[in-house]
Parts: structure tokens; sequence; C-alpha cells
């Protein structure tokens, strides 16, 4: 253990480019206030610097609370990169805004709450983190103070509120029966009792509601649809990282040991998020509802090697290959969307004509989710099956199998138009189209390269 600030410097790094971009916009005209998008995004650029040189050093613990290890490494990187990807994303919907400034400062505040999750090791560092990372995004859900954007930021609040009380009401549960708060501790002291397993039910439903699994999935086809579509692609995409980075950190760190019968929940609510989402999303007209559902099923699929942590080494190698890919890749889908500028599946007719490099994107990423080869999402669930085969839930993976292949309809649905007759006017290019471009090519960059990513880490 150290008490070194410097152990935490990426996490200080975000911390400082939200502080001064937020003191700077105050101080800056509405027409210049851009410059905060910069500011926030060099921050986001020495933070995944610091991270690549902390990844380099013996693993430790800070503060007696935050594990600085490859989870946590692992997650810095990947939560700076995709938010960074985000605020450029948002920089056209935010300019001329008056709350501009803002906007970047919110999606700094919580990429720093997502990486605080992931790198807790106290039960009140998790709490302070949920709150952390979910406070900005409620604001920034009903951001474009529009009807739809209330209704989802006021779903948005109420259930995170909601499942943050349960949370901390399963926290308390757990200091009284073991008398402490650090995982180390807790896991020591962690009766095999039904009050035991009842206050771990109560705090893995404030970590389900980040994580967009069921039943504290509702928020996410509201949300994904009201708010605006550089938000919608920020909250179904970075928070995922650190609350299943945290997920699995609980899973093998706490409840491993225990016998509070938490792998069987695990890998039962795997199995129904996966498949309500799939199902859900099979006739979905409005293209952001139906990436809302299948970032639900994405969910079912990331909570398969946290239900077989400490069973199998697999795990934690296919959770963070699987999360990083999943997250390139929706943020690559959603990019298409702010640059098509519409939320109509039948508004995609012909798009491979007006733009074929943009339809091309939309393609690999949607082939992407489904776990096409050679992208990175199919070596992740590659990774995924092998865990639930290797940590004794072969039916798990044979349930994830299936659900991979029904993905395949709805994804096709969306696919289908591109080739069709339809508009003939082009779309301008612009950073949401680059965006798109970069992310399809990281996918298979990152599917292809995997092995030697792996070897690295």
């Amino acid at each position: 253990m150290t008490e070194n600030p410097l152990d935490l410097m990426p996490e200080l790094l975000i911390l400082g480019g939200a502080v001064t971009g937020l003191l700077v916009g105050l101080f800056t005209p509405r027409p210049r206030q851009q410059i905060v998008a910069w500011i926030c995004a060099a921050a986001l650029v020495a933070s995944v610097m610091a991270a690549a040189v902390a990844a380099l050093r013996p693993d430790t613990m800070a503060f007696e609370a935050f594990a600085v290890d490859l989870l946590t490494h692992a997650t810095r990187a990947a939560v700076a990169v995709a938010t960074l990807l985000v605020v450029v994303l948002a920089a056209r919907w935010a300019r001329g805004n008056s709350r501009e400034a803002e906007v970047y400062v919110l999606l700094l505040l919580s990429a720093l709450g997502t990486v605080a999750l992931a790198g807790a090791a106290d039960l009140l560092v998790l709490v302070a983190a949920y709150l952390l990372a979910s406070i900005p995004t409620y604001a920034l859900a009903a951001f474009a103070k529009d009807g739809p954007g209330t209704e989802a930021g006021l779903k948005y609040y109420l259930m995170g509120a909601f499942l943050g009380v349960v949370m901390l009401a399963g926290v308390t549960l757990l200091y009284g029966l073991t008398g402490g708060t650090a995982y180390e501790h807790v896991a020591r002291n962690l009766p095999g009792s039904p009050a035991a397993g009842i206050a771990v039910l109560l705090l893995l439903a404030g970590v389900f509601f980040k994580a967009g699994c069921v039943p504290a999935h509702f928020w996410v086809p509201d949300v994904t649809e009201g708010s605006t579509r550089a938000v919608a692609a920020f909250v179904t995409t970075v928070p995922k990282i650190g609350a299943f980075v945290a997920l699995l950190r609980l899973a093998s760190e706490v409840f491993a040991g225990s016998e509070t019968g938490w792998r069987p929940l695990l890998a039962i609510v795997a199995t129904a998020t996966m498949t309500l989402g799939n199902l859900a999303a099979f006739y979905q007209d409005n293209v952001r509802r139906l990436l809302a559902y299948s970032t639900i099923s994405q969910a079912g699929y990331l909570l398969v090697p946290v239900a077989v942590a400490g069973r199998t080494d697999l795990a934690e190698p296919a959770l963070l290959f699987y999360v990083a890919a999943y997250a390139i890749t929706n943020l690559g889908a959603f990019a298409v969307v702010i640059a098509a500028g519409t939320d109509s599946l039948a508004g995609y007719a012909g798009l491979a004509r007006r733009s074929p490099r943009l339809a091309l994107a939309l393609v690999v990423c949607l082939l992407g989710l489904v776990g096409t080869p050679p992208t990175a999402v199919f070596v992740g669930k590659l990774l995924v099956f092998a865990a639930a085969w290797d940590g004794g839930l072969a039916w798990l993976a044979v349930v994830a199998v299936l659900n991979t292949v029904a993905s395949l309809f709805y994804y096709l649905r969306w696919i289908r138009p591109l080739f069709q007759h339809g508009e003939r006017s082009r779309i301008p290019e612009g950073g949401a189209s680059w965006i798109a471009y970069l992310t399809a090519a990281l996918s298979l960059v990152l599917g292809i390269a995997s092995g030697l990513l792996q070897a690295i880490a």
C-alpha cells in the first residue's frame, strides 16, 4: 500500500482537465467555448499516456482503497480513448450552445467516476464512484431541454437514485456482517448465510444499473432514444467499462470464496439479459432503440466471464478484451448514426450510394457487434465462450452462442436498406464520419492483432 498521489496520475489528469475546462468556460465568450473541448481532449490524451507509463510499474494499492493493477490500467486506457471519441462526436452538437463547456466537463467527470468504479477496492469508494459516474450523465441526458430529453433524464435519474439507495443498503448490511468495507476484509469475513446473500444481491443492484443488465435495464432504450445522439453513445458505452470491471473485481476478490449463491445468480441474469435484449431488438425501426437493446444483449455476454471468475484464468482477459472491443464497435455504430443524421431504419436506404465509406463502416461495426471474424468482438466472444466452458458453465456458453446467431437477424435488417434505392444526395463528411472510419478500422485491427495484444497484456 502507498499514499503517493502520483499513483493516481491518470485520474488526476482527467480531474484537472474537467476543473480547468470549467474555469476556462466561465470566462470565455460563448462563440469561443470550443477551446474547452481541446482542453478536455488534451487531458484525456495525457491520461492515456500516464496510464501506459503506470502499467510498466508493479501493481500496488493506493490509499488502502484503490487498486492499481492490470484491470485498472486497462480501464483507464479504454475509458479515456472512448471518452475522447465522444468529445469529438459531441463537438458539432454542442457548438454554439450556451452551456457548451459544461458538456465536455460532465463527460470527463463521468469518465472519472467510471475509472474509479473499476479501481475501487473498498465498498465506500465503490459507492462514491457510482455517484460520480451517474450524476453527470443525468444532466447530460436532459441537456437538450426538450420533451424527450427531459423524460430521458428523469427516468435515468429516478432509476439510478433508487438502485443507488438499494446498493447503499447492501453496503451497510455487508459492513454489519463483516465489520469492514475494504474488499480484502469483506472477503475474509463474509459468511455463507442468507443475510450475506441478500447483501450481495442488494450491492449488485447498483452495478447492474450502470451495466444495463436485467432487471435494471429499463432506462437504456428511453435514454438512448430521448437524449442527444452523442450522449446516447456515451451512456451506452463508457459507464459499462467501469461497471463490468467492478463486477469482475467483486466476483474474484470478494465473492469468490463465499457460498452466497452469487454465481448462479449472475449466470441467470446473463441469460435473461442477452435473451431479452435480442428479442426486444428484432422489430425495432428506430436505430437508436435497436442499438439500445443491442447494448443490453452485449451486457449479457459480458456477464458470462464475471460468472466464472475464480474458476478459470480466462475470465479476466475475456472481459477486458471484450469490453474494449465492444466500446470501439458501439461508438462506431453511433458515429454513423450521427453522421447520417437519421434515426429511422428507412432513412438508411441507399446509403451505400450516397456515402460508400460510411456504409462500409456501418457494415463492419454491425457485423462486429454480431461477432463476425475478423472483428475484435469476434475474438472477445470466442474468449467469453471459452471462459464459460473452462469455468464449468458449458450451458451458458451454448446459450450465448444461440443468442449470437439470433442477433444476426436484426443487424441484417439494418444492413439491407443500405443497398436499396433511396435518396441520392451525398452526406457531407465531418468529425463523426472520420470517427466511424477510425473505429471500424480499429475493430478490424484489434481482431487481427488480438494474439499480440493479449501476449503484451
